[in-house]
């Protein structure tokens, strides 16, 4: 059995150790909010005529192939009224059609066009270009590092998207 001036130590560290712990998620928790400067920054790279909202669902029609609307909501995490707008946005520019689909005819499903395509790879090459130049001086190491700790933490919080009725 540990002596009670044992046990005191202990507790003692264990109450340090957490407050130690919880300072390091407070100071996570500050560097993932400032994360929409970044974001905005993403944003500013894009063409006007490609906001934010229709650029996710060429990618994500590159991504999973034709979908049907409410999947595109599902996968966006918002409401079908929210992505039926970005998607209205993308076939008025011919970046999208909708098509029948061939396992339900009373349903239409949403592909990528060449257009789309295209301009899905202008958006690429923006941002690719955006992060060559604000991480200029970062390392390769640094890069890849970050990359790794992001697709871990985005792990971590597992298929966290809302899902709609």
């Amino acid at each position: 059995m540990d002596s009670p001036d044992r046990q005191d130590h202990q507790d003692r560290q264990d109450r340090h150790d957490s407050r130690d712990r919880h300072s390091r998620y407070e100071s996570l928790a500050r560097q993932l909010g400032a994360i929409g400067a970044v974001k905005r920054g993403l944003v500013r790279a894009l063409p006007a005529e490609c906001p934010g909202g229709s650029a996710i669902v060429l990618a994500l029609l590159h991504h999973h192939g034709s979908l049907r609307m409410g999947r595109v909501s599902e996968l966006m995490g918002v409401d079908m009224s929210v992505s039926s707008r970005h998607v209205a946005h993308t076939v008025e520019r011919g970046w999208v059609e909708r098509l029948p689909d061939p396992d339900d005819k009373r349903c239409r499903t949403l592909q990528l066009t060449p257009a789309g395509g295209a301009m899905l790879a202008d958006l690429d090459r923006r941002v690719t270009d955006l992060f060559a130049r604000t991480l200029a001086e970062w390392s390769d190491d640094d890069v890849v590092l970050l990359t790794t700790l992001l697709a871990r933490l985005r792990g971590s919080f597992g298929d966290c998207r809302a899902h709609h009725a």
